[in-house]
Parts: structure tokens; sequence; C-alpha cells
């Protein structure tokens, strides 16, 4: 029989994704997620358990029904606006939510998890591309509740043998190469979606924040990786931990940026049709660079990206746009 993964989050834009990879692994994924973001449809490589984090014995009663050997941990929100303004929805939700997961994880005797974490972590970084020692320094409650749980592994990991890898994502973008699942999210406030929707006459415009950045074009730049090599990445990540290795917190990114520019150029050369766009002032807190140093991953999991580069990216992404209200199978 194959091994069992718990999803958190597995109705979403990255956890469907992953959970497509796992099943094609040999695993079975079973996903827990409370759909107040994400997407029922997106579940379809296993079952679906519809509950809360909060819901701590929710969640004990699916690790042992389903005899769960891993965790995959991907629930929580993540706008960094919404963060700002409520910063206490995160606490609860994140932090809370996760507290209250690694307990049904004691209480059931599953000690090996994989955590979506984000470069959030590092807030405004002092060098690029940016390695997993660069301090970590949050600007906004989304990433203080990341590094908080970050810790609180590290610590359950001390006291009671829990093993874990955190992984601090860049910026996820595209779909699935097969058009099965893709990225929707309500609102949308990622790039390569916004200027895709933005070709396809599906919104106005999309807002450029900033174009007097000490970049090679003044706007920003950001390490972009596609949401499959994403799910792959996971997938090392598991097989690591099954491979009885120690915990570690690792970058995914592709170490290269792109503009806010080249992005929007690239969607226009994808598509054929001008992006509308507004130039405005920067946002606070925004960096003017954000680039992974992913050699760590390289080294421990044997993981590069290989589907990332920004041809690739916008064209998956336009096609499962393109596909629009015919797909029904939408990820968050």
């Amino acid at each position: 029989m194959s091994e069992t993964v718990l999803v958190t989050g597995g109705a979403g834009y990255i956890g469907s994704h992953a959970c497509k990879v796992l099943a094609r692994a040999g695993y079975r994924p079973v996903v827990f997620d409370n759909l107040s973001r994400s997407h029922r449809a997106a579940v379809r490589w296993g079952p679906l358990v519809e509950g809360d984090l909060a819901e701590r014995e929710k969640l004990a009663a699916a690790l042992n029904h389903y005899a769960v050997a891993f965790v995959m941990h991907f629930a929580a929100f993540a706008y960094v606006g919404e963060s700002m303004t409520d910063p206490a929805l995160y606490y609860a939700n994140n932090l809370g939510g996760t507290l209250s997961l690694l307990e049904a994880m004691r209480a059931t005797g599953v000690d090996k998890i994989v955590f979506s974490s984000t470069c959030a972590t590092y807030g405004i970084p002092t060098e690029s591309p940016i390695p997993e020692n660069s301090p970590q320094l949050p600007v906004n409650p989304y990433g203080e509740t990341k590094l908080a749980i970050e810790r609180a592994l590290h610590w359950y990991g001390e006291a009671y043998g829990l093993r874990s890898v955190s992984l601090r994502y860049f910026n996820a973008a595209g779909a699935d190469p097969e058009g099965e699942i893709g990225e929707r999210h309500e609102p949308e406030t990622h790039l390569v979606p916004l200027a895709v929707e933005a070709a396809l006459g599906q919104r106005p415009q999309i807002d450029v924040y900033g174009t007097d950045y000490q970049t090679p074009d003044g706007t920003a730049i950001r390490d972009y990786i596609h949401v499959q090599d994403l799910a792959e990445a996971h997938l090392r990540a598991l097989e690591y931990l099954h491979a009885g290795q120690q915990s570690v917190a690792l970058n995914l990114g592709t170490g290269h940026g792109q503009s806010v520019r080249e992005v929007i150029r690239a969607v226009e050369s994808a598509s054929g049709k001008v992006v509308p766009r507004r130039e405005t002032a920067r946002r606070p807190g925004d960096p003017p660079v954000l680039v992974a140093d992913p050699s760590r991953a390289a080294e421990l999991l044997g993981w590069r990206a290989r589907i990332s580069d920004l041809d690739t990216i916008v064209r998956t992404a336009l096609v499962w746009h393109q596909r629009g209200s015919a797909n029904s199978h939408r990820g968050e």
C-alpha cells in the first residue's frame, strides 16, 4: 500500500500541484482544507477532509484514519497587505493553526513535515542572491508568522524529535503544464496572472508599483519559479526526510531575477496583445531585488528548477487563463 501524505491547503494553488506530483510518485495525498480561499475542484488525486486547522481533533482523526506517514503543510493566509491591517487574523490562522497541527501530529505519532515557508522571512535583504543564513527580519505580520513557525519547528525537533524541511519560496508562478490546474486567487495579487488577465481583457489594467528602483529598467526584480518546480521540490524534501535526514530550511528559486517590465513584455509576446498598465508609486517595504541562492537545495535535495524560464511560466499561465470560464478545475 502506498504511503499517505496529509496535505494541508491541498485545494490551493501550490498544494494542488504538489498533490498531483505526489500521486504520480506513488504516494496517496489526503487533502485537509477548509476551502475558505481554495477550490474543491482542485482536489483530484485523493480524498478531501474538509476542516480547519483549529480543529485539532479532526486533524488527529484524519491522521489516524488514513495512517498518515508525512505532512505537507501549505494551509495559510498569504496576503501581505491584509496581514498589515489584520495581524490578529494571521497569527490566529497561520501560527495558531500550525501549532494545532503540530499537536495533532504529536498525539498521533507523525513526526515528519514539509513546511511551506517564504522569502518574506528575510524582510529587506542585505545581499543578493540571498543565502539561507541571511538575517531573517520580516517587515510584515505574514513573514513574521512564517518565521515563528520555522522557530517552532526547530524547538519541536529539539524537544519531541519532529523532523522538518522548511521551504522558503520566492515568487511562485505558472500553471500545470498539462493544463489540469492553475492559479486563481480572489483577490489576485500576483504579477503573472494579473498581466495575463489584463492582456486577455479580463481586467482593465495592472498597476506597476515603482519605476524608480536602482535596477536596469527601474522596476522591481523578483525570482520567479514555476509552480511545477516547487511541487517537485516538495517531493524531494519528503524523500529527504524519508531517508532519515535532519531538519533543514532551504530556499526555492532559480538564482536569477526578472523585472516587472520584463514579465509584462513576456506576456505581451506570448499573447500577442498589449498589457494595459498604470505606473504608480512604490509600495512601502518592497525591496528592489529579491533573488534566491538555491544552491543548498541542489546540494541536499538534488533539486534544481527545470521549467522556470520566464517563457514557460508565462505560456503555461496563459493557456490556463485562456481556458478560463470553461475550466472548472481551478486551484487557488
